[in-house]
């Protein structure tokens, strides 16, 4: 009886385990079938701008609005450990380095790619890339802010972005309405900025922007913008910003963006 009843218990037991266990594999993000074709092959793999990574060049952007530029690269685990002396050769002065995803996510290259680019020259900064639906906004500012994303004004650090895009898991809103999605965001950078005393850089899309927030101007007074297109001119601008802080133009054959100002404005951004 004894035995039988051990079996009984040890088969129950392995069912609740085998249950559990598929829950939490159900739970982990698949990439999308788009996503995959642009090489995220797991979770963590999502990037900034991935729904616009391709190899061809785009054309040489123009902005006859501004004056001055300063050029820089972003990355993430997707290029490894990267060559800063070559790209500081190639007039890059600024880089993002991917730190966060989620909540469960971290760059295994983040140390190589963060100091290395400080080594050589260059004023970093970091990024999360959001996952609204995973959760809170606040979760995940603390969780970015204590994996890499702080701040600190040495004239070498630039202020944390948030990367909020397309959704390479599933829907193209991560299920959130409107006002939920602007709650989210008001949530993350909220936190971040009691966190590090710095408004976060808000990286998107006008088209995105539009489709999962309204095209709400919320953070337009407070917040830099990172402005995503790949094209030869930045087009409109989401959200109702007056003008772009960082432009991502290409991603042949690296992401490489503009700041929109000359080195010394560059500077007094990182300083806060």
């Amino acid at each position: 009886m004894k035995s039988a009843l051990f079996t009984g218990a040890a088969v129950a037991l392995g069912l609740i385990l085998a249950s559990t266990g598929s829950a939490q594999a159900s739970s982990t993000p698949q990439p999308t079938a788009q996503a995959r074709q642009h090489g995220i092959t797991k979770a963590g793999d999502a990037y900034m701008g991935w729904t616009n990574n391709t190899t061809t060049t785009s054309a040489a952007p123009t902005d006859m609005g501004i004056t001055a530029t300063v050029e820089g690269i972003d990355v993430s685990s997707h290029q490894g450990n990267v060559d800063w002396a070559y790209w500081w050769g190639q007039g890059k002065r600024f880089a993002y380095v991917k730190a966060t995803e989620g909540t469960s996510y971290k760059n295994p290259y983040f140390a190589q790619q963060y100091n290395g680019s400080y080594n050589v020259g260059m004023i970093r900064g970091a990024y999360h890339f959001a996952l609204p639906n995973n959760s809170s906004g606040a979760t995940q500012a603390n969780y970015f802010a204590s994996s890499g994303g702080g701040w600190s004004r040495d004239g070498k650090t630039l202020p944390g972005a948030l990367d909020i895009e397309y959704n390479p898991y599933g829907a193209t809103c991560y299920g959130l309405s409107q006002s939920a999605m602007v709650s989210w965001i008001r949530d993350f950078v909220n936190t971040y900025k009691s966190r590090t005393g710095r408004d976060a850089v808000i990286y998107t899309n006008y088209n995105w922007w539009s489709t999962c927030t309204g095209n709400s101007t919320a953070f337009s007074s407070t917040n830099p913008l990172w402005v995503a297109r790949y094209s030869s001119t930045v087009g409109t601008l989401p959200g109702g910003w007056p003008f772009y802080t960082f432009w991502q133009f290409t991603s042949s054959p690296i992401d490489q963006s503009h700041f929109n100002g000359d080195m010394s404005r560059l500077t007094a951004l990182a300083n806060g």
